[in-house]
Order: structure tokens, then C-alpha cells, then sequence
């Protein structure tokens, strides 16, 4: 069981466990929601559950769902958008940040590089199709930086939507990570350091308690994919 440093839980999140059945798993969907959590600032417990034996844990209060699942108030909430919809909707202001982009743009840029990732073995040009697709997003400044600065040419922001994570961010930059670390030591085809967009993305998300504190190790997402990357070889 894995706690962040909060006062006593209200929520309570059972996530996938990495290999060693204990230790936080490399799933990008309870990243996501770990990081709504921790940006909402509510005190909640993270509890790591062996996925060999998830079903038997989930059957007492939450038959046929599949992780990650959130109890709030005793009651399961399942998958992952309608998770994310509810904290929007119970944790908002004035007492809680709400994470909603200021762009719609901010929540589509990148929702096709996991997809392009499943089959970057076969064919690699579809995936760095999509990373220069959002290179190209974040370089573009948004509305409100040109109102601050007419003349600017590219974007400086932090983020994809400005200088806050917003739930865009947390959607994103789970699976951002995946694709980096599987696709360097397997293929050796790291983010291209060119794509300058992106690497300000992810070395401002590097920055933040949120990101660092949730990810999982690279090792442990290297040896989750392991089965993935034969299988498509």
C-alpha cells in the first residue's frame, strides 16, 4: 500500500501493482488519475493491487470492473473518463482548481501517439508523424500568449494548454513516458531532440511533484512491454 503525504484519505484509488505484486504498476490511466488527485490537493490512498488476483479483490465492492477504480465514500466509480468527469464535477471550484483546458485543442493534441505507438515497430514513420503533429501544437502560441505578446513567434509555455497541468496533461504525458522509455530501449529511437516542443513539454513536466511522483520506474515499464514488442517483432 502507497500513500502520498496527505491528511486522512477521503477517496481511495486500487491501482495495478508492478511485478513484484507491491510497488506502484506502469498503468498510464491510474497515472492519470493519480495526478488529477494530487493536483485537486484532496488527501486520498493509493493502494496497489496484484493484477494476478485483482479480480478476487475487486469482487466484494466492485464485481466485474477493472482497475483502476476510485471509491469515494464507500461507493466504486469505474472507468477512467467517467472517474475523471466525477472529481471535476465533486472536487471543482471555489474549494478545488478545476483542471478543465482552456482549449479544446489542449485536450485533442497527442491522442493519436499511443495508438501510433502499438504499431511503431511495423511501421515507425506513423508515430513520429504524430510527435511532430504535437511538436508542431505546442510550438504554436496560444491565444492568450500572443494577447501578452502580439509579436511572438513560438510558444513558451509549460504545458499543453499554458503554464498549469491541466486533465489534457494528465491524459497525455503517462502515455508520453511509455513512448519514450519503450520506444529508446527497444528500437533506440528516442524522442528526436529536434522536436524542442516536446522536450520543454516533458522536461517542464519533470519539474512538477505531480509527474515525478506518480511515474513509474523505467525498468518496471520496460519489463511490462517486454511480451508486447516480441509479439510485434
Amino acid at each position: 500500500q502507497t500513500s502520498p503525504p496527505t491528511a486522512q484519505p477521503l477517496q481511495h484509488l486500487p491501482a495495478p501493482a508492478s511485478e513484484d505484486g507491491e510497488s506502484m504498476g506502469h498503468c498510464p490511466f491510474c497515472q492519470r488519475l493519480f495526478m488529477v488527485l494530487l493536483l485537486k490537493g484532496v488527501p486520498f490512498t493509493l493502494t496497489t493491487v496484484d493484477v494476478k488476483r485483482a479480480l478476487d479483490v475487486l469482487k466484494d465492492f466492485a464485481p466485474g470492473a477493472q482497475l483502476p477504480v476510485l471509491l469515494y465514500n464507500g461507493e466504486p466509480k469505474t472507468d477512467t473518463v467517467t472517474i475523471e468527469d466525477f472529481l471535476e464535477d465533486k472536487l471543482g471550484p471555489p474549494m478545488f482548481p478545476s483542471l478543465v483546458p482552456q482549449y479544446r485543442e489542449s485536450s485533442l493534441a497527442g491522442n493519436d501517439i499511443f495508438h501510433k505507438f502499438s504499431t511503431y515497430i511495423k511501421n515507425p514513420r506513423n508515430l513520429l508523424r504524430a510527435l511532430l503533429s504535437l511538436d508542431e501544437f505546442l510550438s504554436v502560441p496560444l491565444e492568450h500568449e500572443l494577447v501578452n505578446d502580439p509579436h511572438l513567434r513560438a510558444s513558451r509555455r509549460r504545458f499543453l494548454d499554458g503554464d498549469q497541468l491541466t486533465l489534457a496533461d494528465c491524459n497525455l504525458l503517462p502515455k508520453l513516458n511509455i513512448v519514450q522509455v519503450v520506444c529508446q530501449h527497444y528500437r533506440r529511437f528516442g524522442i528526436p531532440k529536434d522536436l524542442q516542443g516536446v522536450w520543454r513539454y516533458l522536461n517542464s513536466a519533470g519539474e512538477t511533484k505531480e509527474f515525478r511522483y506518480t511515474c513509474p520506474s523505467s525498468e518496471e515499464i520496460v519489463q511490462a512491454y517486454r511480451s508486447v514488442v516480441r509479439s510485434l517483432q
